[in-house]
């Protein structure tokens, strides 16, 4: 008797096996995340560290001598702001420049520097319980966030807006979010402002905005808010696919957070932005990085001296 269920079922598996290995990478490996592109090393300004100890008033500044080195928040999922190669552990944007100017002034080389990724929503408790010395990264001032933490600055001002699908045709600003899935990162300005004043949207939060453009450009959600300088350079890595749809909705003045107490560091570092914008490097930095994404700089907005 010919067998015909014996041998050939087994091997029909075998193939069906090899087949759903090729194809899962096809399917699932595509990177919703645009990829890093940071900027070129030689555009770059470098920036004169200050001798001594400037600020011999602070005691965050004092502790961090004590340890060697300044532990600076940041954020590392944002393109030509805060990024974070993952293949060298490096990071870039503008945010990390200004965050290098301001530690030049403060008497440390980029040697002695460590940044330190903290998520929107643990940026008040990073601070206070000494985490990190001071942080940069979209960080808008705001008079319930000077309850506790400082702030120094602003060095630019920013303006919520929605990041859609290059395809999408119903959705031009923030009055058409109703009924839609909305992604911003949990904790932020622009988290609340969609839960407070659209409350008709249904809102989804993530620790990270990169885990929302991962579902934006997987169709898992209809939008991404947050501040126009974070979105334009997610929609400058992948333009056919992404856009920025309408106007931005909101002022968003961002600023260096400081411990709260440490009233001599938040104007020193006050100083610091006043002399970086003056002599330049602000200009080169931003040219270097967010300039990338293809918005020419704005003026620096003055400095609020508190």
């Amino acid at each position: 008797m010919r067998r015909t269920l014996g041998v050939p079922l087994p091997l029909t598996l075998l193939r069906l096996l090899l087949l759903l290995l090729l194809v899962a990478p096809a399917g699932c490996g595509r990177a919703g995340t645009p990829p890093v592109k940071g900027p070129q090393p030689g555009a770059l300004p470098g920036y004169q560290v200050a001798g001594g100890d400037p600020v011999p008033d602070s005691p965050t500044l004092a502790a961090a001598r004590a340890r060697g080195h300044l532990v600076i928040g940041v954020k590392e999922d944002q393109p030509y702001l805060g990024q974070k190669d993952p293949a060298s552990g490096v990071y870039s944007g503008f945010d990390i420049e200004i965050a290098k100017m301001v530690a030049a002034d403060l008497g440390f080389a980029p040697d002695r520097i460590e940044f330190r990724t903290v998520a929107s929503a643990n940026r008040e408790t990073a601070l206070q319980n000494g985490q990190v010395d001071y942080y940069v990264g979209t960080y808008t001032i705001n008079d319930n966030r000077k309850k506790l933490v400082g702030f120094a600055g602003p060095y630019f001002v920013a303006g919520q807006a929605l990041l859609v699908r290059r395809n999408e045709k119903g959705i031009d600003g923030p009055q058409d979010l109703a009924g839609r899935k909305v992604c911003s990162a949990a904790g932020s300005t622009p988290y609340q402002r969609i839960q407070r004043d659209y409350p008709q949207a249904k809102l989804v939060g993530y620790d990270t905005y990169s885990a929302c453009v991962d579902n934006l450009i997987t169709g898992q959600v209809d939008a991404v808010t947050t501040d126009n300088a974070i979105l334009q350079g997610y929609a400058a890595k992948v333009p056919d696919e992404l856009r920025i749809a309408g106007q931005p909705f909101s002022t968003e003045p961002y600023g260096i957070g400081t411990p709260r107490g440490d009233t001599a560091l938040r104007l020193a570092i006050d100083d610091a932005l006043a002399h970086h914008e003056q002599n330049g490097d602000w200009l080169r930095a931003y040219r270097a990085t967010l300039g990338l994404s293809g918005v020419p700089a704005p003026e620096p907005p003055p400095i609020d001296r508190y």
